[in-house]
């Protein structure tokens, strides 16, 4: 068994939602949650097929991202991997309620604009993601400043109410 870094390759400011599906239906159930859950989002998404013709499916709403989403996914070449590519000014905490009410998805494994790789281990025909790297490493403790800082922008973006 081989084991790789796989490099998820995208623009800095870009979020993807990377995890693993079952089933061919996959495509279209994930895209209508999408759309349904962010009025005019922008996303490319694309799913590996892991059995007969073993193809990657893919759709979205920007060609651009449908291609990018497409080549990390063969970067990749895990069977039942699932990238979603969400356009700028997009955000993962806006569709993920959506996406876990698909049945197919198995689970999630990162949601993230961070840089972001993924282990892979290959045998023979079969590849599979063992984790994800997701950011790098702490440099520290947040103490009352950073606290005070996390909160306000909190505040600001309207994810938390008050003071």
């Amino acid at each position: 068994m081989e084991l790789l870094r796989v490099e998820i390759e995208k623009p800095e400011e870009l979020n993807v939602i990377i995890g693993q599906s079952h089933f061919i239906k996959t495509v279209e159930d994930v895209h209508e949650a999408l759309v349904q859950s962010a009025p005019g989002i922008k996303f490319g998404l694309a799913f590996n097929e892991a059995s007969q013709d073993r193809l990657v499916r893919k759709s979205g709403t920007d060609a651009g991202l449908v291609e990018l989403a497409v080549k990390n996914a063969l970067r990749v070449g895990a069977g039942h991997f699932l990238i979603i590519v969400l356009g700028e000014g997009f955000y993962p905490i806006n569709v993920m309620p959506a996406l876990r009410t698909v049945p197919e998805l198995v689970g999630l494994f990162a949601a993230t604009a961070n840089p972001v790789s993924l282990l892979v281990a290959e045998e023979g025909d079969q590849r599979a993601v063992l984790g994800v790297f997701d950011g790098l490493k702490p440099l520290g403790v947040e103490g009352p400043e950073d606290e005070a800082k996390r909160l306000g922008f909190l505040r600001m973006i309207g994810y938390k109410l008050g003071g």
